[in-house]
């Protein structure tokens, strides 16, 4: 099965006077695993079926290995596609459900019954051949798709949102099938989700989008670690990272260092790269992962009550007020002995904190 690359050079698409796709530009290697993750509306979907070829572009070209495929019919792009709904017949049994598009291209039966044969010896699908629809669980008629891209051998897939229909479990068991089913295959494959820990999990590489614009893109831990702006810094990672305004009065420049204070905490962020000379409003994030409880290996920041406590088993998730900080969430590993109305203090790392200007980038990176 050839694995091909797929380029989107200034892509652009339009519902009437709405802009939905706006210059997208993006190169998949051969044998990657990327994930379109945003919120709904942002233009995922779109994007993914401007590849498939059930979107007409309006401007830029869309390549699939060394072919212009801008113009070229869905048939002929050398892809297949997953939806969100399984769309199987439900008179014919499994095989026949995998290996009906083949049998309309004409091929012979016996190449037929060979792929179908390798498709449900991947997806381990053999004792579910003679089954129809309404037997099987919804996981397994995920399967049953699945195999059917499968057996067009296609140059890529593309998957739009295929685990949204599955209950929490069969997802992450699904979730595990799939990556295991792209690194078995070495294909190239795009997929769409708007649940970030699917992207986490499964890409090789994320594309955060944001109102049809591409805002990021990178490897999942680098995307993590290193957000671009507020909107990437905010979107991926659960819970979401705390945002705190701080105002201009509130910090001070010494060199590559942003000096804030926060209440009656002061906390030094020194920043390679930072640019301008004089102290301006900032926002300061921090992930709820990184607070510990003040005493730890930290600086301390915060200080406030606890307006609620979940206890989740392996982890804590602490909701304190922080006085002009706003709402602040902490996660603690394990459980807790705090309770509602407990005065906390919490500390970080300042290696940790994140510090975007007042349009919402990314300031430098810690040193």
């Amino acid at each position: 099965m050839a694995a091909s690359q797929v380029q989107l050079v200034d892509v652009r698409k339009r519902f009437g006077a709405q802009q939905v796709i706006d210059g997208a530009s993006l190169v998949v290697s051969p044998g990657e695993l990327v994930v379109f993750v945003g919120p709904s509306g942002c233009g995922k979907s779109t994007l993914l079926r401007m590849i498939a070829g059930l979107e007409r572009v309006d401007g830029g070209r869309i390549l699939i290995g060394e072919r212009d495929v801008t113009h070229v019919h869905p048939a002929e792009r050398g892809i297949a596609m997953v939806f969100q709904s399984y769309a199987l017949y439900p008179h014919m049994n499994v095989a026949d459900n995998m290996g009906f598009g083949l049998r309309m291209r004409g091929m012979a039966k016996a190449q037929i019954a060979e792929r179908v044969g390798k498709a449900a010896d991947i997806l381990q699908l053999q004792s579910l051949l003679a089954r129809k629809p309404r037997e099987l669980s919804g996981g397994q008629r995920q399967r049953v798709a699945i195999g059917r891209a499968i057996v067009r051998e296609p140059e890529v897939f593309l998957f739009d949102e295929p685990l949204s229909n599955l209950d929490a479990a069969l997802r992450g068991q699904m979730r595990i099938e799939l990556a295991r089913l792209h690194a078995s295959l070495g294909a190239t494959m795009i997929y769409v989700t708007h649940d970030q820990v699917e992207a986490m999990t499964l890409a090789s590489k994320i594309v955060v989008l944001n109102a049809g614009r591409i805002e990021q893109v990178g490897a999942p831990l680098d995307v993590y670690a290193r957000p671009v702006n507020r909107f990437v810094a905010g979107f991926i990672g659960a819970p979401s990272m705390n945002f705190i305004d701080v105002p201009a009065d509130r910090v001070a420049r010494e060199g590559s260092a942003y000096v804030l204070r926060l209440d009656q905490r002061v906390l030094r962020l020194t920043r390679a790269e930072a640019p301008g000379d004089s102290a301006v409003a900032l926002c300061l994030g921090i992930r709820p992962e990184d607070l510990m409880l003040a005493g730890s290996d930290g600086e301390a920041v915060l200080d406030g009550e606890l307006s609620l406590v979940e206890r989740l088993g392996g982890e804590t998730i602490l909701h304190l007020r922080a006085g002009a900080a706003g709402p602040v969430l902490a996660r603690l590993p394990g459980d807790s002995a705090l309770r509602i109305g407990d005065r906390v203090s919490l500390s970080v790392r300042p290696d940790r904190c994140h510090l975007f200007d007042a349009q919402g980038r990314a300031i430098g990176v810690p040193q």
